[in-house]
């Protein structure tokens, strides 16, 4: 078992994760992307969403890294989504040593009365 601890943790790429995924639109997105590739149309047939709402969702995808495109190469207007595999794969590193609960410590507070804090907060 691998012992993390919060210095070995990117907290960066988890905030970074926690924003792309804090939208149920961006979620069903990528579970339509976890079944393969989609273009545009599949996931505007699917969600009901605006070619701008789409383009909005997907931005926020491909700047987390979980997501990327590509470009039909006949006809440039076409663009084609799907999972990045290694960022997925650094994501569930990274969430699952994240929320370990060996990660959880027995720790007792000094604040309080007869503590060391000396202003209460």
């Amino acid at each position: 078992m691998l012992n993390y601890t919060s210095d070995t943790i990117d907290l960066n790429l988890i905030s970074k994760i926690a924003k792309a995924l804090g939208h149920p639109k961006r979620l069903a997105i990528l579970d339509m992307l976890m079944q393969g590739v989609q273009c545009n149309c599949d996931i505007a047939a699917q969600l009901g969403l605006a070619d701008n709402l789409i383009s909005h969702h997907m931005r926020i995808l491909e700047e987390s890294g979980l997501v990327q495109s590509e470009r039909d190469p006949q006809d440039r207007r076409w663009i084609y989504y799907s999972i990045d595999p290694e960022t997925l794969a650094q994501v569930q590193e990274t969430l699952i040593a994240f929320f370990d609960n060996a990660r959880i410590q027995d720790r007792q507070s000094v604040c309080g009365p007869g503590g060391t804090c000396s202003t209460p907060r």
